[in-house]
């Protein structure tokens, strides 16, 4: 083959024949203005449109589809009147961001579970609107009494699936009946101070930033178990008393007054112009809890949240830290856990006078 035309890298060229396909002027098109923006009281679509032009033709047929359909229906139509489109109203309430769940409102009634939970609130005269019990309940006494106290304060008494009950609580072991029960009512921190100062080794446990409402329902238990006069917790960054604080407390939180402080730092220095000792548990505190003299007089348990411990503000406002020793490697207790061994050795001391 004559010369080098079919070495590599070779530059050919090749003559096209026929018409060059084009975009049949779409591109051309499409590098126009679209005029001015329209204000928005003339967009059909916007909220502010005023109605003095016409709709339209696509937008007012679904106006007038959904007019028809309210008519058949019954009910008021989803939009305005013929001629003027309207934006759909929102809904009350916080505003969400997508994929996220709506914060639940603060006032809403909450489902309290399990027997005795259930019995314990309502031997407690706890206000109530409705008891559910799943269907085929093995009918022990404590749900024998639960359905008697119900029907004698006149609340509610509903026969629900156990499928039912299983989405109603979110999947929580429910032991086969719910007690629907308004938010925890919390004691004024004031009251619940004068009130324990009355008492002759007054006995208070403050928690610091405990999230589990679990962990708090554990330290509301122990300490309604030991002798402890009241519990209080701040309102922020912590856990409340939710229907499964109260499931793990047992009913204790019936018994016990539980208040809401909005400074606990400014809590504790209360409870010391009052005569308390305040100890803080610290894993590595100087005062083993074994050596704790204060434990007969007023005293305030101070517990930490899970992980981090006591925080700075509150381990500086302590009188004391107070540490529990251990035998094994392990780093550090639950704070629930560490709560009631603290409470059960100050018991201990009370008893042996």
């Amino acid at each position: 083959m004559p010369g080098n035309s079919q070495r590599r890298g070779a530059r050919r060229t090749t003559t096209k024949k026929g018409p060059v396909v084009g975009s049949g002027g779409v591109r051309r098109a499409g590098l126009k203005g679209r005029g001015r923006t329209l204000p928005a009281d003339e967009r059909p679509w916007h909220k502010g449109y005023s109605g003095d032009e016409p709709l339209p033709e696509r937008t007012a047929w679904k106006q007038e589809k959904e007019r028809r359909a309210a008519a058949a229906e019954g009910r008021a139509p989803k939009v305005g009147k013929p001629g003027r489109a309207t934006a759909p109203a929102r809904k009350p309430g916080p505003k969400v961001s997508p994929g996220r769940k709506a914060p639940a409102a603060r006032d809403a009634p909450e489902l309290l579970v399990g027997r005795n939970p259930v019995v314990e609130a309502l031997r407690a005269q706890i206000p109530a609107t409705a008891l559910y019990v799943a269907q085929g309940i093995d009918m022990d006494e404590r749900i024998k009494e639960a359905v008697r106290t119900t029907a004698d304060r006149g609340i509610a008494l509903l026969e629900v699936s156990r499928a039912e009950l299983d989405r109603m609580t979110g999947g929580v072991l429910h032991q086969g009946i719910g007690l629907s029960v308004p938010p925890f009512a919390y004691e004024p921190f004031e009251d619940l101070l004068a009130a324990a100062t009355e008492q002759v080794a007054p006995l208070l446990v403050a928690l610091d930033g405990v999230t589990d409402p679990r962990n708090l329902g554990a330290v509301v238990r122990s300490a309604a178990a030991f002798g402890a006069h009241g519990v209080f917790l701040p309102e922020r960054r912590a856990a409340g008393m939710t229907a499964t604080a109260w499931r793990t407390s047992a009913g204790a939180a019936a018994r016990l007054p539980i208040a809401q402080i909005t400074n606990l730092t400014r809590a504790l220095k209360q409870c010391q112009e009052e005569g308390f000792v305040v100890v803080g548990l610290d894993a590595d505190g100087e005062t083993s809890v074994y050596e704790l003299e204060a434990a007969v007089g007023p005293l305030v348990v101070v517990v930490g949240s899970e992980g981090r411990g006591l925080s700075r503000l509150v381990g500086q406002t302590c009188d004391m830290r107070v540490g529990i020793p251990m035998q094994s490697d392990v780093e550090s207790l639950n704070a629930s856990v560490a709560a009631a061994v603290t409470l059960a050795e100050v018991a201990r001391r009370r008893a042996a006078g």
